[in-house]
Parts: structure tokens; C-alpha cells; sequence
């Protein structure tokens, strides 16, 4: 059994980024974490976190793994109205998380989403604030971990 192959990867990406746009909250998704400001509109950005071995989801002969991929959302923290912007920010987050909990598996590329936690820190958003080319941004970050089954060959 070969390790995962770059396709798998963006496969995984692409999964996370087709829920998004299907939301039709996004003016932009980027498959990247931003390096530039990434304008006025609710913009998503998508980028891998972490990737890391799972205890008591492995086989005999194979390693599963947990993928955490980072979705954030960027809104202009001078947006009008300045109270809309939260409740903007969190319609959005929460239809993400809906997608992700209602497709649970990415239509069978993951074993699962990890909802709750299991294997470590759960399906869950954390809100604060990033300056990018001197623009100040309200941002919501989605830690959305995937657990993947027989991804690297023990071989002894």
C-alpha cells in the first residue's frame, strides 16, 4: 500500500473548497493562506495545518493519520455596518460547519470528519482579528481535522 500521492492531498482541499463555494457566501476561496490582503468581500482561504499519526486507528500493517486543515474567513474589519460584521462572519462559519458535519466522510475520501474530537481537537472555529498590508481584518479560523485510514505502510 503506497503513501498518499499529491492528488490525494488536493483532493482533500478541494473537497473542504467545493462546500464553500457551493455556499455562495464567498466572493473568493483560496486554496492558500493569503500572503497579500485579500480584499473587501467574505473571502475563505483554505491551507493544510498539521498532519500527524492517530493512536487506536491504526491497523496491523498500515498507519492512519489525522490531516487538521485550517478554513478561515476574512471580512474588512471596516466593513458598514460594523455590527453586521460578526453576525456576517458567523452565518458563514456556521454553514461551513453544517457542510462539514453533513458530509461526513467528503464524499468518501476521508474516514470522517472529526466532529468531536476523537483523536484531538474537534470540528471547531476560534474568531480574532489579522492586519495584512496595513488592512485590518475580522477573521474566523475553522480547524476542520480528517482522519484518513491506512495512509502510510508499516514495514517491518
Amino acid at each position: 500500500m503506497p503513501a498518499l500521492a499529491e492528488s490525494d492531498f488536493v483532493a482533500l482541499i478541494e473537497a473542504l473548497a467545493d462546500h464553500a463555494l457551493q455556499t455562495g457566501w464567498f466572493d473568493r476561496v483560496n486554496l492558500h493562506e493569503p500572503k497579500n490582503a485579500p480584499g473587501f468581500g467574505l473571502t475563505s482561504a483554505i491551507w493544510v495545518d498539521r498532519i500527524e499519526p492517530i493512536r487506536g486507528g491504526s491497523g496491523l500493517n498500515s498507519t492512519s493519520a489525522r490531516f487538521v486543515v485550517n478554513v478561515r474567513i476574512y471580512q474588512n474589519a471596516l466593513s458598514d455596518p460594523p455590527d453586521a460584521i460578526d453576525p456576517h462572519l458567523t452565518a458563514a462559519v456556521n454553514e461551513l460547519m453544517l457542510a462539514y458535519s453533513g458530509d461526513f466522510t467528503l464524499g468518501g475520501i476521508v474516514r470522517d470528519v472529526d466532529l468531536l474530537g476523537a483523536h484531538g481537537i474537534p470540528l471547531s472555529g476560534i474568531a480574532g482579528y489579522l492586519t495584512q498590508d496595513k488592512t485590518i481584518y475580522r477573521v474566523m479560523t475553522i480547524t476542520v481535522p480528517l482522519i484518513v485510514n491506512d495512509v502510510w505502510e508499516q514495514n517491518a
